[in-house]
């Protein structure tokens, strides 16, 4: 969403980024103007706490506040961020949904998302994921009728169609379109390129010497016990490269382990976590780092694969060994190995010696890397930001909204 705003306002355009405290200094060092979003808990987690759509339905009402106030010509909502999605439909105000990864809307012949299957190679796969997915459609039309519930309760009518939190009208789908299996797309769907931003950050030193440079680039949210961190250092130690590896501002181990774990798994996790981490002398520990300006410099990234890093690393033209273990990152690795840019490793088999393996086969197959160099040069040819500003501007030119308040030489403004 900063990468969005950075680009409408570099189109002169006045930006609001709604969106939690945490985010503020990094909103406003684009001198983007910054507004905070409801916080509530997106799932609940106790008695007496607000249910998922009770959640949303105060959100928006939270929301409609901005809205009247900033006089929005155009709304960009997050695909997970139903509330200003529903509270722009109330007050007539058009709007677009940023899904910042792959598209994760079913269609004939495609495998289920997020569970990591490749596409089918012939039309009897494709038959066959087709005929499994009863229980899947179910659960969309489930939704369906919550979200209709919301609705009626905010004064909307309710939808016909799954997937309500994504804008008929356009979706901006954030990824390569080397991603993507090949399907029939929406008419206000969009593939614009991945939309990259991070904070500022010192710069880190290179390993020396000439060996090929290793990053190895963990999860900032998951994998408690640093098994990743530590499979590679442990099976990368005696290999002819330079490993320069993450831990992204927490120490090894830190967290909580998952609340179901029975006492003897937590205790055997609290054991692994407490281990300090090998050091090899080929290896060097940071505590954080600049993708943006170290990737480019990197022969292998070996990462948990959300979508963020996995995108920057193509931009880098890098190879990647993707290690998934949560949430999409499973149908990141999937969609990796089907265009050829990477190898992926199941998380059972995250271990040194696997790993090691894996990261040897991205070295000797030169076809990965030339793969990597594709999508960079398709990156560098394509402004994605500047295409998603341009889809926005559209979008708000066909609608009937009154942007007359913003007159011929003041651009509408646009919230996100």
């Amino acid at each position: 969403m900063i990468a969005l705003g950075r680009a409408l306002a570099a189109r002169g355009h006045e930006v609001c980024v709604q969106t939690w405290r945490r985010w503020q200094p990094h909103v406003e060092s684009e001198q983007l103007r910054f507004a905070p979003a409801p916080e509530y808990h997106a799932f609940p987690r106790g008695p007496g706490e607000l249910g998922f759509y009770e959640a949303i339905e105060r959100a928006t009402r939270d929301t409609l506040a901005l809205l009247d106030e900033f006089a929005p010509h155009a709304l960009v909502a997050d695909i997970l961020t139903l509330a200003p999605a529903l509270a722009a439909e109330l007050r007539g105000v058009p709007w677009a949904t940023l899904i910042p990864h792959v598209y994760p809307v079913d269609a004939p012949g495609l495998p289920i998302y997020s569970i990591g299957a490749r596409l089918p190679s012939t039309p009897l796969g494709g038959a066959l994921w087709d005929m499994v997915k009863g229980p899947m459609h179910r659960g969309v039309e489930h939704g369906r009728a919550d979200l209709n519930r919301t609705r009626a309760a905010l004064g909307l009518p309710a939808l016909e169609h799954p997937h309500g939190g994504i804008s008929r009208e356009l979706a901006l789908v954030a990824t390569f379109p080397q991603l993507e299996y090949p399907r029939p797309w929406p008419s206000g769907t969009h593939v614009i390129g991945p939309l990259i931003w991070e904070p500022d950050s010192p710069d880190v030193p290179l390993p020396r010497g000439d060996d090929p440079l290793v990053l190895v680039a963990p999860s900032t949210s998951q994998d408690p016990s640093a098994r990743l961190l530590r499979a590679a250092l442990e099976g990368l130690a005696e290999l002819p490269v330079r490993v320069l590896a993450t831990v992204n501002r927490r120490a090894p181990g830190a967290g909580s382990p998952a609340q179901d774990l029975k006492p003897a798994r937590a205790r055997r996790g609290r054991a692994r976590r407490q281990r300090p981490l090998p050091a090899p002398a080929n290896a060097s520990i940071v505590d954080w780092l600049s993708y943006a300006r170290t990737m480019p410099h990197c022969d292998v990234v070996v990462c948990h694969v959300g979508h963020g890093t996995l995108v920057r690393a193509l931009v880098s033209g890098c190879p990647v060994l993707a290690c998934p273990i949560a949430g999409d990152m499973a149908e990141n690795a999937a969609r990796l190995d089907w265009c050829g840019a990477g190898v992926r490793l199941p998380h059972r088999f995250i271990s040194p010696r696997p790993l090691r393996l894996a990261v040897e086969r991205i070295l000797e197959d030169t076809s990965m890397r030339s793969r990597a160099r594709e999508l960079a040069d398709w990156a560098a040819r394509h402004d994605s930001g500047a295409t998603a500003a341009a889809l926005i501007e559209r979008m708000v030119e066909r609608s009937p909204h009154d942007a007359s308040v913003a007159g011929p030489h003041h651009p509408a403004p646009a919230a996100t």
